[in-house]
């Protein structure tokens, strides 16, 4: 793994290698790379390929992607439509035709698209054709339903989302590009969540750690109890 630095990524978009990723997104390191890098397949013979959903906000290290704090969450809105039973292709449409509607490479993650994204969800629908597909009142309302719930989280500043409360919404843990590379931390307190966890695995105590970061025992048990639902995704 690439230990970032200041000359490699620029301040303040965040830096997470697919791995880091996948981690916190609970999703499978193979589907964001067939997302970000693209891929292929054949039926009856013939080869299509897939571009990327999006170009990534850091170039690739070698045939590795690395990603940004905004294509981070663009990812988790993905995650959460076809948790919701969207198909790929219908989000892809999706994400084309809200990328003109709101002016930015990464839609998901903007104010605009909280406030119309089932709007531009339909009129994308509209513009593709898949206006006639059975169930599709449900889809729009499971559509609806997957932005609000995801950007329970999330903190808007001016246009687009800035930073992730990761567990359960709680302010104690936050990513925040603009903090550690945007890795998980203890919000007030700048400690990374895993240096928390592993502290408490060394030492044997909570309270011990506490003391020796001079961090509240509830943010420690925060960050342990985080890493460790993580650890188990």
């Amino acid at each position: 793994m690439r230990t970032p630095t200041v000359e490699s990524v620029p301040l303040g978009i965040g830096y997470y290698t697919v791995p880091e990723a996948a981690r916190l997104l609970r999703i499978p390191g193979r589907n964001i790379n067939r997302w970000l890098g693209g891929y292929s397949y054949k039926r009856d013979g013939i080869e299509t390929k897939m571009p990327p959903l999006w170009e990534p906000e850091l170039p690739g290290f070698g045939n590795h992607n690395e990603l940004g704090f905004r294509d981070l969450i663009e990812l988790r809105f993905v995650k959460a439509f076809l948790d919701a039973d969207l198909g790929l292709l219908t989000i892809r449409n999706c994400i084309t035709f809200a990328r003109e509607c709101v002016s930015d490479d990464r839609p998901f993650s903007t104010r605009r698209f909280q406030t119309d994204g089932r709007t531009i969800f339909l009129d994308s629908l509209k513009r593709s054709g898949d206006t006639e597909l059975l169930d599709l009142k449900r889809r729009q309302y499971v559509f609806k339903a997957a932005i609000e719930r995801t950007f329970k989280d999330l903190d808007i500043t001016d246009d687009a989302v800035t930073r992730w409360r990761p567990f359960q919404g709680k302010a104690s843990i936050v990513i925040d590009p603009t903090r550690a590379f945007g890795q998980p931390i203890a919000t007030d307190y700048g400690v990374p969540t895993v240096a928390l966890a592993e502290a408490v695995a060394a030492e044997g105590s909570a309270k011990r750690v506490a003391f020796l970061y001079d961090v509240p025992l509830r943010v420690v048990n925060d960050a342990v109890q985080f890493e460790t639902d993580l650890r188990a995704a």
